[in-house]
């Protein structure tokens, strides 16, 4: 029985951001109000995009699956904090945990491969236009956002795995606001180094390896796009191209703040605060950058005004 007790415990408390009742309040208004915002505007973007045939490209069939990601990305994390903060009630069942891990990691190693594609669509169309049409056909458009589901199942897959064959003794308390992988990890009472190692080379590998496609195809079409003879073409392909860079910076940038350097098992507080970035707030700003910056989408949303 002693072995038993040892090994299996029925829940967690996540305890990420502990402060004063008023700021739990406060938290919880923010979560809730980010969410809200978040379903709203991927509705809609998806909504824009399906209503108008001009927008079924390969550029606009990335989107809206971005869209329909960001929505299920967000909603694994945010309302179940937005709840924990409103009532105070931590705890999350131990199955819970693993399952809101799994989900997490599926949609987040799915968004970065997501970002590579769309990175990859907008090398072919800047860099390659007289071939976009053949190169970015619907099959492989297809076969690309079945691949990032794919390549995002092997890895949670793996993490959460991994993490739940770790033994959990007394200590139920994990430093977060959701079943974070590193946050898991050091919450037990097992020798987590093999842990530590795997997510840095699994998480390392398709971190560095998505946004190297990223930054390369970038590196491309910021070079073709300072040739382009007239200011008007070069304005118009850094404008398609601009939103798309601001997503990719802030995600990258928190992303592998937190997972792609060693040690980030042992530093949770700061990254409580900053995972609310790529939790909460880029799944929120994703159809804000790319519809107001945006000619395209904007005329497409006057037109369904109007109607």
């Amino acid at each position: 029985a002693k072995m038993e007790n040892h090994t299996r415990i029925s829940e967690f408390i996540l305890v990420g951001f502990k402060s004063h009742p008023g700021s739990q309040l406060l938290l919880s208004v923010l979560f809730s109000t980010m969410y809200i915002v978040t379903v709203v505007g991927n509705i809609c973007m998806i909504l824009i995009i399906r209503m108008d045939s001009n927008l079924h490209t390969p550029m606009y069939f990335f989107l809206e699956n971005l869209s329909t990601l960001d929505i299920c990305y967000s909603s694994v994390i945010t309302p179940r904090a937005a709840l924990a903060f409103l009532l105070g009630r931590r705890s999350i069942s131990y199955n819970g945990c693993a399952s809101q891990m799994f989900f997490f990691s599926l949609f987040g190693t799915t968004e970065a491969f997501f970002l590579a594609v769309m990175a990859y669509d907008r090398f072919t169309a800047i860099c390659n236009p007289l071939l976009y049409q053949v190169i970015m056909s619907r099959r492989l458009c297809v076969l690309m956002v079945m691949g990032s589901y794919l390549s995002g199942c092997i890895n949670c897959t793996i993490q959460t795995g991994f993490t739940f064959s770790l033994s959990f003794c007394g200590r139920r308390e994990i430093n977060h606001f959701f079943c974070d992988v590193a946050a898991v990890i050091h919450a037990s009472c097992s020798d987590t180094l093999v842990n530590e190692l795997v997510m840095l080379a699994v998480c390392g590998s398709i971190i560095v390896g998505t946004a190297l496609v990223v930054f390369i195809s970038y590196g491309y079409i910021i070079i073709t796009i300072v040739q382009m003879p007239s200011a008007e073409s070069r304005h118009k392909a850094f404008s398609t191209c601009s939103s798309h860079m601001m997503t990719i910076c802030l995600f990258f940038g928190t992303v592998f703040f937190m997972y792609a350097q060693p040690g980030a098992a042992s530093s949770p507080n700061k990254s409580n605060t900053i995972s609310v970035f790529y939790t909460v707030v880029i799944p929120m700003l994703n159809p804000f950058i790319y519809t107001l910056r945006n000619r395209e989408v904007k005329g497409s949303l006057r037109k369904q005004l109007k109607r």
